[in-house]
């Protein structure tokens, strides 16, 4: 069974990021594009050439007997609606992160979905470092991890005019610090308090360009993040201390990097571990973002379990108004 599905925005996570996820699943078949942009629909034309092109959302739910799965690849101040309307519409739906701009709302949709399928691009999952790191972790090559530092960080002096650097959805604690907070949670479990410093740096910036958080876990463990748009050097993109050993992965996992340019994903360059023994290579497990629409094709057709349990897409905006709240109190604020 081939599940028809319909992809909600045609910018940069539509066309760049979701379009050769969904392609690369066979059990997938991009058949609708919803955009309104003359440039986009033509890209969109030329990318897939069997979909039909839909101008709105709207527009798409009058032909809801044509498509099985709904794609939200929009600005973020419009996934609960779309989604909560495809919902309604019996279909299986993906979110891109974040699922919503607030916690309570994207709590109101989980509770919407009512077990239907509903699942949240959290594609961080299938990086190479978080892959790798959760194997040394389950292989208790660490030790017990005592601590997580992990950087998501970029140097875009000058201001862009463009949705994510503007009020209503943009800022880079909603856009790199998820990825950040859910790949702390994965790793290292739930979290219990935080202390965060949100800044805008750039001349001209209307959102947040600059965080650093701190979070500790209910196990007692600590995770030290960065994500930047101001950062001209940045550190390891990931680091794990443990009580037999640490492991440093240096560089971004290159899927992102493969897709925007249009060429395969490059083997990843192996990381280092740290022992009393000194350091020694370790091999990268392969980054593999795909793995995301095959699970989610199988829940939909089989009923397993999504890749992304939307109720941790809550938790991770969760900690990071507690982050906002830290920053604006210049105090460490305490999850319930």
């Amino acid at each position: 069974m081939t599940l028809r599905t319909a992809l909600i925005g045609y910018g940069l996570a539509g066309r760049v990021i979701h379009r050769p996820l969904l392609e690369a699943v066979p059990a997938l078949a991009v058949t609708h594009v919803v955009t309104s942009d003359p440039v986009r629909r033509a890209e969109a034309s030329q990318d897939l050439p069997s979909a039909a092109l839909v101008r709105s959302a709207d527009e798409l739910w009058s032909r809801v007997e044509e498509f099985d799965v709904v794609v939200v690849a929009t600005t973020n101040d419009v996934h609960v609606p779309l989604a909560t309307r495809a919902l309604d519409l019996g279909k299986a739906v993906v979110v891109d992160k974040p699922l919503a701009l607030r916690s309570a709302d994207a709590a109101g949709l989980v509770a919407h979905a009512a077990g239907r399928p509903l699942s949240v691009f959290h594609n961080r999952r299938w990086d190479s470092d978080t892959l790798t790191a959760a194997r040394l972790i389950a292989d208790g090559t660490l030790g017990t991890v005592h601590r997580l530092e992990a950087r998501f960080t970029r140097f875009r002096p000058q201001v862009q005019p463009r949705w994510r650097e503007q009020a209503g959805g943009g800022g880079v604690l909603l856009d790199l610090g998820t990825h950040l907070v859910d790949q702390a949670a994965h790793l290292l479990g739930p979290v219990s308090s935080v202390y965060a410093e949100v800044r805008a740096q750039r001349a001209g910036a209307e959102v947040d360009d600059d965080c650093f958080l701190s979070l500790t876990h209910a196990s007692g463990a600590s995770s030290l993040l960065w994500c930047s748009a101001a950062a001209p050097w940045t550190g390891p993109r990931l680091v794990l201390q443990g009580s037999k050993a640490g492991w440093v992965k240096q560089d971004l996992d290159g899927q992102e990097d493969a897709q925007r340019r249009g060429v395969p994903v490059p083997q990843e360059p192996p990381g280092a571990l740290w022992s009393e023994d000194g350091e020694d290579e370790v091999p990268s497990l392969q980054g593999d973002w795909p793995a995301f629409y095959r699970a989610f094709a199988d829940a939909v057709t089989t009923g397993s379990p999504v890749p992304v349990d939307p109720a941790d897409a809550v938790t991770v905006l969760q900690v990071l108004e507690a982050a906002a709240a830290s920053s604006d109190r210049r105090e460490t604020v305490h999850l319930a």
